[in-house]
Formats: C-alpha cells, sequence, structure tokens
C-alpha cells in the first residue's frame, strides 16, 4: 500500500500560557504583546501534527508542515522537525500577519496546490490568538474536498477515512473518502515531547521559504482582519478576613457574610418599578 501524503498546517501564536502582567495591547496599532516569552506553536496544530506523526507510524508516507506569516521564529517551527515532520514549507512575507481566516485559507490553497498531491490535510479546530474555527474550513472549500470538523480520532482503511467527531453530550463517526481535510480538536491528545537531541538535529534540517509571488498570488487580495477594539480585562481582588475565637465562630461569621453579600447582590439586581 502506498504511504500517505499528509499536509499539517500550523500556526505561530503568542504564548497561550502567558499570565496577564505580560501581556501588553498596543492600543494604537490594535495588537496584543506578550512580553518576554516567545511565540509558540498553536496547540490545537501541534495535536494536528501528532495525529499526522502516527498516521504515519501505522500507514508510512510523508508528513509536509506549511505555515504562513511575517516574522516566523525558525527556532519555534523548527520544533516540527524536530517532532518528525519530513518537510517544513513557511509563506513569508512583510504584511502576512493578521490576516482574516479567507486570506490565509488563500494563501494555503495556493501553497497546496503548488505541493501537489494530498491524501490528508489536517489542521487544528482553531487558534489560541482568535478562535475563529474558520481557516480549516474555508481551505477545504477552496481545495473542493471534504471537511470534518472537531476530530478526536483518525483511522484509514482501504483508503478511506474513519473520524469520530467530539459533540455534545457524545460523538459521531463519519467515513470519508481520501483526499479530505479534518480539523483537530484537544481530545486527540498533545504533540509528543521532544528532546533536546532531536532539536539540535533539526537545526540542520532546511526550511523552504516562498512569497506570495512564488504563488502566482495578488497581494491585493488579501485582506487584513478588521479589529474595532482591543481591552485588556482588570483583575481586581478584595481579601476579607473572617474573625472569630473558634472554628466554629468563625464559620458562623463567614456564613452570615455570605448571606449578607447574597442579599446585596440579589437588591441591586431587582427591577426598578419607577
Amino acid at each position: 500500500m502506498k504511504g500517505l501524503d499528509l499536509i499539517v498546517c500550523v500556526k505561530q501564536v503568542p504564548s497561550p500560557e502567558a499570565p496577564l502582567s505580560v501581556v501588553e495591547i498596543d492600543s494604537k496599532k490594535l495588537q496584543v504583546r506578550v512580553r518576554g516569552l516567545p511565540p509558540e506553536i498553536n496547540p490545537l496544530d501541534g495535536t494536528a501534527l501528532e495525529a499526522a506523526l502516527q498516521l504515519r507510524e501505522a500507514h508510512g508516507g510523508k508528513i509536509t508542515v506549511l505555515s504562513v506569516g511575517d516574522r516566523l521564529s525558525e527556532g519555534v517551527l523548527r520544533k516540527v522537525l524536530a517532532a518528525g515532520a519530513d518537510e517544513l514549507i513557511t509563506v513569508q512575507g512583510e504584511g502576512l500577519n493578521d490576516l482574516d481566516s479567507y486570506s490565509t485559507a488563500l494563501i494555503l490553497y495556493k501553497a497546496i496546490k503548488k505541493i501537489g498531491e494530498y491524501d490528508l490535510i489536517l489542521t487544528g479546530k482553531q487558534s489560541a490568538d482568535w478562535n475563529s474555527e474558520q481557516t480549516g474550513l474555508i481551505l477545504a472549500e477552496l481545495l473542493k474536498v471534504p471537511a470534518v470538523n472537531s476530530v478526536k480520532k483518525i483511522e484509514i482503511v482501504d483508503r478511506e477515512a474513519l473520524l469520530t467527531t467530539v459533540r455534545t453530550g457524545g460523538y459521531d463517526v463519519v467515513k470519508a473518502p481520501l483526499p479530505l481535510l479534518a480539523t483537530v480538536s484537544s481530545e486527540l491528545g498533545e504533540l509528543r515531547y521532544i528532546s533536546l537531541i532531536a532539536l539540535k538535529k533539526a537545526r540542520e534540517k532546511p526550511i523552504k521559504i516562498w512569497r506570495i509571488e512564488d504563488l502566482q498570488l495578488d497581494a491585493s487580495m488579501l485582506k487584513k482582519r478588521k479589529v474595532v477594539e482591543l481591552l485588556k480585562p482588570k483583575l481586581e481582588r478584595v481579601c476579607t478576613l473572617i474573625e472569630g475565637r473558634t472554628p466554629e465562630e468563625k464559620g458562623k461569621n463567614l456564613a452570615i457574610k455570605l448571606r449578607d453579600a447574597l442579599r446585596t447582590l440579589s437588591s441591586n439586581n431587582k427591577p426598578s418599578t419607577s
């Protein structure tokens, strides 16, 4: 049996685990900056890569990772090579950050057409920055292939895919012919551990860099995501010490405090009769 030609779409995002204290909002450029922490591979895209690695282990084949952006970090993206991807292709150029979902999907579409044959395209269900859940599904529409969303398990049998998808209160099992596109959910699992030795070896592997002109794509067709306002939530904490001579008295005083707070909250939420 011929091995699988797998393509995994990966996005570089600001660290989703960054504490609020290092997150800064540029109100003029309407951008989020994370101070002191490097960007990361979108966690669900890492999950998509893990799915591809498991499929290659079972069926053989090749994994090509594709990423789009401006000022992409080689150190971050080389992790996909360290994890076991066979090839890394980046589409880079000024203005390729903060594109809307359609524009990103359009670039991926042109890049995949340039790559050529494929059996399965895998993406994360959503990205950790905008959470739009649109790019993968738009890409499938452009490619005219079936799309299966929110997948937690993938099996390939006789050139057909059996995909288990997450649903509220349960799951569905979908059968679809190859080629197709699947977006994966967190239930599929995290990307495997990457050793320091693998990271060092990945530094020696080449990265293909394509530009918009290499894809015969008109840059005027690309649109920025329209952001109206960005706000950083204010977190305020008030600590109240409950006094009492014994644990029982402290418990009683706490109950009274909670009761009074609930009464105040209830009275403030009552509709006005005036």
